[in-house]
Formats: structure tokens, C-alpha cells, sequence
């Protein structure tokens, strides 16, 4: 990839905070800056909560019907109405829908535990709002990617970081443009949907910048391709999440215990 196209491009980068590593885009962060709000991740994570819940209800209800889609075709099939096919068709049905609430069940628990998380790292009022955060960690996955354009070095010793026919740098720079479009989004007053989303993006992005570095490590022979490693990273970040999930409610029955034992007696008339 031409190093002057990219620069083009991506314009809105400040050059003189590559040194730093550190970027920003111009006129954007100062604005957001005082619209953001201390609670604006809090926000975002209980706009993800309702969202979860109403999909969670939408799949159990789904459930439902396909159970009692499969108990009337039962029926009908003792009463040589319907075929084996179609109760095996039912069956299959009924299997995925109750994939589906599964999944959506414990999305409502992800977002919960999230939702806790975010409450808890609500910044003082000295400290970076979180869209500032936000924009922080998404100019520093593009600094680590100008390295690679930059550094003649990095250049030749990792090629498929800057070929874009590879899908890792192919799907790495999509993710770009999105969390780019994104960001110019989440500008003025800042919704908690629009938080969501640049959040998402962002964390799309590091994914997909992690994905182009492996497999540009294991072209330059450097690392393994182990096509299982990201599964085993998400079974532990999904064993982490119940694990602080767990770890709540324990403390929230503590405090509300404690809470009741220190309550004074009710007077007796």
C-alpha cells in the first residue's frame, strides 16, 4: 500500500502525535469533550441491557411457539395428518430456537455484568470522560498500524500488514472505515446508541488489527497459526464474565444484609 495514499486518507490524523502515540481528530475531541458526560459508558451499557432484554423476550417467545408447532404436528402425525419429514423439520426448528434463547440469555448476562463494570469506572470529575477514553483507545490501535506504513523496517520484516489482498489487512482496514464513520457519529451531543456503536467499532477494530498481526507474524514465521486460540480466549473471557457476575450479586446480598442488620428496630406501640 502507497504510504501517501494512506496518509491521504486518513487525513484526520494528527502527524505529530505519531511521535507521542497518540492521535486525534481535529476539532472533534475538544467539542465532545463537554458533552460527553461522566455517565455516558453507564448509559450505553444499560441501553445494550434493555436491548438484550427485549431480544431475549422476542427468542423465548419464539421458543414457545416452535415447541407448540411441534406438539400439534406430533399429533397430527399420530393421526397420519403429517409426515415424518415435517416432524423432523419441527424438531430441527425446535433445536435452534432453543439455541437461540440460550445465546440470548446469556447475552443478558454479559451485558449485565458490563453494565456493573461501567457503573463501577463511572471517572472522577478530574478524569477523561469516557468518550475521551474512547477516541484514546482508537488512536492508539491506528498508531500501531502506522508503524507498520511508517517504519521502513517493519516494512520488510512483516509484508502482509500493508497487502491488502491478505483478508486479515483486508477486513482490518474495513473495520477502519467503519470506526471512523463511527466516531464522526458520536460528535456534538452523544447518545448512549451512538456511544454503543463507536464502542463497538472500536472494539471491532482491535480485533480485527490483533487478527492482521498474528497472521502477518505467522507469515514472517514468527508465530503458530493455531486456528482454536481465539475460541480459547473467548471460553475465558466468557468463564471471567460469570465468574465478576458471580461475584456481584454475592456483594450486592452482602451489602443488603449488612444494610438490614444495621437498620434500628421499628418502635412497638
Amino acid at each position: 500500500m502507497d504510504p501517501l495514499l494512506l496518509i491521504v486518507e486518513w487525513w484526520w490524523v494528527a502527524p505529530s502525535a505519531v511521535a507521542a502515540g497518540t492521535m486525534g481528530v481535529i476539532g472533534v475531541n475538544r467539542r465532545n469533550s463537554t458533552t460527553s458526560g461522566r455517565r455516558l459508558a453507564v448509559d450505553a451499557a444499560r441501553h445494550d441491557l434493555r436491548s438484550a432484554q427485549q431480544t431475549s423476550a422476542e427468542r423465548r417467545t419464539a421458543l414457545k411457539i416452535a415447541r407448540a408447532d411441534l406438539t400439534r404436528i406430533l399429533a397430527e402425525r399420530a393421526a397420519q395428518r403429517a409426515t415424518a419429514d415435517q416432524v423432523a423439520a419441527a424438531r430441527r426448528m425446535l433445536r435452534e430456537r432453543e439455541r437461540d434463547a440460550k445465546a440470548a440469555s446469556a447475552d443478558v448476562r454479559a451485558r449485565q455484568v458490563r453494565l456493573n463494570a461501567a457503573r463501577a469506572a463511572i471517572p472522577a470529575a478530574s478524569a477523561p470522560r469516557p468518550l475521551d477514553r474512547l477516541q484514546a483507545e482508537h488512536d492508539a490501535v491506528i498508531g500501531r498500524w502506522m508503524r507498520y506504513e511508517t517504519d521502513a523496517a517493519l516494512q520488510i520484516s512483516y509484508p502482509a500488514m500493508t497487502d491488502v489482498k491478505r483478508p486479515e489487512t483486508a477486513a482490518y482496514l474495513r473495520a477502519v472505515d467503519h470506526a471512523k464513520e463511527m466516531r464522526w457519529a458520536a460528535s456534538g451531543r452523544v447518545t448512549p446508541a451512538e456511544f454503543a456503536a463507536y464502542r463497538d467499532a472500536v472494539a471491532e477494530l482491535e480485533r480485527a488489527f490483533e487478527a492482521a498481526e498474528h497472521a502477518a507474524k505467522v507469515q514472517a514465521g514468527e508465530a503458530t497459526s493455531i486456528p482454536a486460540w481465539q475460541d480459547a480466549a473467548q471460553d475465558v473471557l466468557s468463564r471471567s464474565a460469570e465468574a465478576i457476575d458471580r461475584a456481584a450479586g454475592a456483594a450486592a446480598s452482602a451489602l443488603s444484609a449488612w444494610t438490614a442488620r444495621r437498620r434500628p428496630p421499628a418502635d412497638k406501640h
